[in-house]
């Protein structure tokens, strides 16, 4: 399906449209999520198509009517076995070429946004946005380079990743942030404007506290006055679960609590060697039933993780009835207040487990209450409003003054 003549495809109504991402993993993640709610909804509500280039194991094209999956050969990323890195950008370009989409949107900050950008040069009718969807210079920058060459320099490493997001994203014609502390305020601060904050969705109907199961908790052999932890993600630095298990490892023997950890990663083996048979363990789960089942017959949700830019699994939690205790940072500010949990101090186990057990003292079904209405308010048939509604509308827009632009700059050179 390449399309010799895209310009009469989007007179004609219909638009193809690229999401273009580093961020693709087959077991799961936000960015996973996000993207297949986004074809459902292309292809179930709108006339329009949808490509997405993604890497994987090996090279392919797979077209399905309006939907089109091409994966570019990539290897793993080194303790991260999910994920891979998609490193050429003359495959990118290539597919690009071959497809001609008339928007594409970027979900990363590295070298696929580029490849977008090449590829605008060539066709200026395209419509490039920019999704704000990991927070990089703090995350993959600054907070793993305070630990080597310490907190001035690694500020300083931060500063230049941050100028090289406000450098990148002015030259899109639309971008948007998750959540407002977990990008928006940021990309501002560096001179992005009209920043869009469009929160991403969760199937509310998946997760509620009716999934909590009795049967569960007698297996870990907890009783109802036992306070059960949890925590759903991946288990590596950028996570911080270690954090989580030092705050547990904190709370008073006396208590009874036990803690979940859900999921997959390099530190799992450091944890397990703490030898604490109260810590459990039991692997990615990957059916959604199970995930709901697991959170519902929790009583909080605990993370560690300091730089979300959305925090779906902070919202699923919430969905599923769970009072969140976390840190003061990212979208977590935006997700968690007093009346549904407690934010304390980056890397801070102490305080966590002082706000773990803060939590447990109050009116947990109040809190309970008060946080599964808070995540009503997230569902992807509004967040593919707010996309198709205003983002792309807007880069439409934008990119078409850009091109009437160029040609009235044009034109004086052509009569001369």
């Amino acid at each position: 399906m390449s399309r010799d003549d895209p310009a009469s495809r989007r007179a004609a109504g219909p638009r193809l449209f690229c999401d273009l991402t580093q961020s693709w993993s087959e077991v799961g993640g936000g960015v996973r999520t996000y993207l297949l709610h986004k074809r459902r909804h292309i292809l179930e509500q709108t006339p329009h198509s949808h490509l997405m280039i993604i890497p994987g194991a090996s090279d392919a094209v797979i077209e399905e009517e309006r939907a089109i999956t091409v994966t570019v050969a990539s290897p793993r990323v080194p303790g991260s076995p999910h994920y891979r890195l998609l490193l050429r950008s003359g495959a990118v370009r290539k597919a690009l070429q071959r497809f001609k989409p008339d928007l594409i949107e970027s979900q990363d900050a590295y070298n696929l946004p580029w490849a977008a950008i090449g590829h605008r040069k060539r066709f200026p009718e395209t419509a490039l946005v920019a999704a704000y969807m990991t927070d990089f210079p703090t995350v993959y920058c600054e907070r793993p380079f305070s630990r080597v060459i310490g907190k001035t320099l690694a500020g300083v490493c931060g500063r230049i990743c941050y100028s090289y997001c406000g450098a990148l994203y002015r030259r899109f014609d639309a971008v948007f942030a998750l959540s407002e502390n977990g990008g928006a305020a940021k990309l501002r601060a560096q001179g992005v404007g009209d920043i869009d904050v469009v929160p991403l969705g969760v199937e509310v109907g998946e997760f509620a506290p009716a999934k909590r199961d009795p049967a569960l908790r007698r297996k870990l052999g907890l009783a109802d006055d036992q306070p059960l932890l949890i925590y759903v993600g991946r288990l590596d630095g950028e996570k911080k679960p270690d954090v989580v298990a030092q705050a547990f490892r904190n709370l008073p023997e006396a208590l009874g609590a036990k803690l979940v950890l859900l999921g997959e990663g390099p530190l799992k083996e450091e944890i397990a060697a703490l030898g604490d048979g109260r810590i459990l363990m039991p692997g990615y789960v990957r059916s959604r039933t199970e995930l709901a089942r697991w959170l519902a017959s929790a009583d909080i949700y605990v993370s560690a993780m300091a730089d979300e830019t959305f925090g779906i699994s902070i919202i699923e939690a919430q969905a599923s009835g769970l009072p969140v205790v976390g840190v003061a940072a990212g979208a977590m500010i935006d997700r968690v207040n007093q009346a549904v949990g407690r934010l304390g101090p980056v890397g801070d186990s102490a305080a966590m487990a002082r706000n773990v057990l803060e939590v447990w003292a109050a009116d947990r079904r109040l809190m309970s209450e008060q946080a599964r209405a808070h995540a009503l308010q997230f569902s992807w048939e509004r967040s593919m409003e707010a996309l198709f509604g205003r983002v792309y509308p807007a880069a439409f827009a934008r990119r078409s003054e850009a091109v009437a632009g160029e040609a009235a700059r044009a034109l004086p050179l052509v009569r001369a």
